[in-house]
């Protein structure tokens, strides 16, 4: 019998390391990742087409505008030279706009990038001080165009006079980029219809501690005591320190509302795509031909990593939020859910079988008790980042929680810079809403303590966001940046 329970004790072992493992592949696979970085097998190999994140809301500065942020390219290193990390020429990148409720989109604003060597005969990205996008030292440049494709319509550019719009260089250091900012603000560009535009590398604003999730799901301020007794501490932000790639948005609300919908509520997502066929040349070159297909998507954050199972991952970042009625059973039935109840026995359990919470959350968009839309776009499932433009910023006991927070202009009702989403997520994953949702949706969303009470330790960004558009703070400086953030307080600079 002693050799029988020995042997179970085993194997409850290496099952919590199977678990635990399955649980950092579906969070952070590969390496450090924020909300959609490295998120499944195929988009791990090409970073330069990875959606990180998506963000939109109600700009509180502009409030006739909706801010739309989508980003690209994970955990950039801001010493990555001597050619740093730039938008792909051969990547399509699209920002993608439901005004109607049907799942498919109305409103498609297209980037195409292009990269210019002005001194072929140099290894250097900029053979001095960078001072103006047109300075001659500014060797790597890139510039776009924006064209909008709108149902119904002939594509069209949106750029001025059609002239391509410049990107600002990376922040390389005080002696190349001695006045970054004013880089910067030089990149921010206006087009046709009131749009303001900015595509360059920015800091990543997403938070979260990584290496807790890594440590066996041993969040740092929630310990699981049963595994390895630890003393709670602060989380670390482990994408702090790191850039990525932005394009930002500003459109008039009344643009996106063109649809009628009749509560103004607008479902996003962003893609990333490849033409079918790519050709090494023997000349170092590389061509592309055929159709485009679709190699990323993001609509609402931390989906395919912790809801979708890995053996679909790459036909999900493939696939049309239209066609996500085939990923139904991984809402209603969520493994993560299963993975909580392992790892935390002393919570009480978390649903897992059922769980029309997240359905409504995350692939319908959710109703109030009176009937009314307070994110609903319809009964399609599809993963979009829902936004009700009828609902004005928060000005006062906004949290950071968002909805859980009591804060109806905060996610799941789109997504601002300062949502923590990694604990939203959780708690609704856990079955620990809140009372204030609680109290709202009633028996869709149970409120168990302390599952109210989980997170990751970080709840807010490494460094402060600009006030203004573009809004994401400045990109990290390659000659001096800092990894491992306590919070917002540095522990371990470079």
């Amino acid at each position: 019998m002693a050799h029988s329970l020995a042997g179970l004790r085993r194997q409850h072992f290496l099952l919590v390391l199977a678990i635990a493992a399955l649980l950092i592949t579906a969070l952070v696979p590969a390496a450090i990742r924020g909300s959609s970085h490295r998120e499944a097998p195929l988009i791990a190999k090409d970073p330069t087409a990875d959606n990180t994140d998506l963000y939109a809301y109600v700009t509180p500065d502009e409030m006739s505008t909706v801010t739309i942020v989508a980003n690209f390219i994970p955990v950039e290193e801001p010493t990555g030279g001597p050619y740093f990390h730039n938008f792909d020429d051969n990547v399509l990148y699209e920002i993608k706009v439901d005004n109607d409720g049907d799942a498919i989109e109305d409103l498609t604003y297209q980037f195409r990038f292009t990269t210019e060597i002005q001194n072929p005969d140099t290894f250097l990205y900029n053979t001095g001080p960078i001072t103006s996008l047109d300075d001659p030292d500014f060797n790597f440049r890139q510039s776009y165009i924006v064209t909008l494709v709108e149902e119904g319509k002939a594509p069209r550019i949106l750029n001025t006079d059609n002239h391509p719009l410049p990107v600002p260089p990376a922040n390389v250091g005080p002696r190349s980029t001695p006045n970054y900012a004013a880089l910067a603000d030089a990149a921010q560009q206006r087009l046709r219809g009131g749009v303001e535009v900015f595509a360059g590398p920015r800091d990543d604003p997403f938070f979260v501690d990584i290496g807790s999730i890594f440590d066996l799901g041993g969040l740092r301020p929630f310990n699981p005591a049963h595994l390895i007794p630890l003393d709670q501490e602060p989380g670390i932000d482990s994408v702090g320190g790191f850039n990525v790639h932005t394009i930002s948005l500003q459109v008039p609300r009344a643009r996106l509302g063109a649809g009628g919908n009749k509560n103004d509520i607008v479902g996003i997502y962003a893609t990333a795509s490849r033409q079918t066929t790519t050709v090494l040349n023997a000349d170092g070159t590389v061509s592309t031909e055929g159709d485009w297909q679709q190699v990323s998507r993001l609509g609402m954050p931390l989906i395919n990593e912790a809801v979708i199972p890995v053996g679909m991952k790459d036909l999900w970042n493939a696939s049309d939020p239209a066609d996500d009625a085939q990923f139904l059973e991984s809402y209603e039935t969520p493994e993560l859910a299963a993975l909580v109840n392992l790892l935390y026995p002393s919570l009480p359990d978390a649903r897992t079988t059922g769980r029309a919470d997240l359905v409504a959350i995350l692939l319908t968009g959710l109703k109030l008790p009176d009937g009314s839309d307070f994110t609903f776009t319809g009964e399609t499932p599809a993963d979009l980042l829902r936004l009700n433009m009828g609902i004005p910023p928060c000005e006062e006991n906004c949290s950071t929680l968002g909805v859980l927070g009591g804060d109806l202009a905060g996610f799941p009702n789109g997504r601002r810079l300062t949502d923590d989403v990694t604990d939203i997520e959780l708690r609704a994953i856990a079955d620990g809403y809140g009372p204030f949702v609680n109290g709202i949706f009633g028996d869709l969303t149970p409120n168990n303590e302390p599952n109210n009470d989980i997170g990751d330790g970080v709840n807010e960004n490494d460094v402060e966001f600009m006030g203004d558009f573009p809004y994401l703070a400045q990109p990290q400086s390659g000659y001096q940046h800092e990894h491992h953030r306590v919070g917002s307080t540095t522990t371990e600079p470079l």
